[in-house]
């Protein structure tokens, strides 16, 4: 293997959930005259789904249930799409699905994660 050190501009960005249902992030990059590769591929967060499923990254749970939620599959998508919160004037304190009885509640779903940081 090969192994350079090159300059890229990224073209494209993108956070999403893949075919197989996990939470990928990809860039695409530009080598100039050189041609173009994607890096990514990397499951960043695997929903209850899967069998190995834990809650050790709050940042790819978060977009996730989003992404959910808003019935996504790209973080580009959630623009014009409708949901629920439960919310005061003084904060949302989750979001849900706009039909079904799914909800995204960050203090709830993160009260295990580091209960010292309440």
């Amino acid at each position: 293997m090969n192994i350079e050190i090159k300059n890229a501009i990224i073209e494209s960005a993108s956070i999403s959930i893949s075919e197989r249902g996990h939470l990928d992030v990809w860039l695409g990059l530009d080598y100039a005259d050189a041609g173009h590769q994607g890096f990514g591929e990397y499951a960043l967060y695997l929903p209850p789904t899967y069998t190995h499923h834990s809650l050790m990254s709050p940042a790819g749970h978060h977009i996730f249930r989003i992404m959910e939620i808003a019935g996504v599959t790209k973080w580009s998508d959630l623009i014009g799409k409708a949901i629920r919160v439960k919310a005061d004037w003084n904060k949302v304190h989750a979001v849900g699905h706009i039909t079904k009885d799914d909800w995204f509640c960050p203090e709830t779903d993160y009260a295990n994660i580091n209960p010292k940081t309440k």
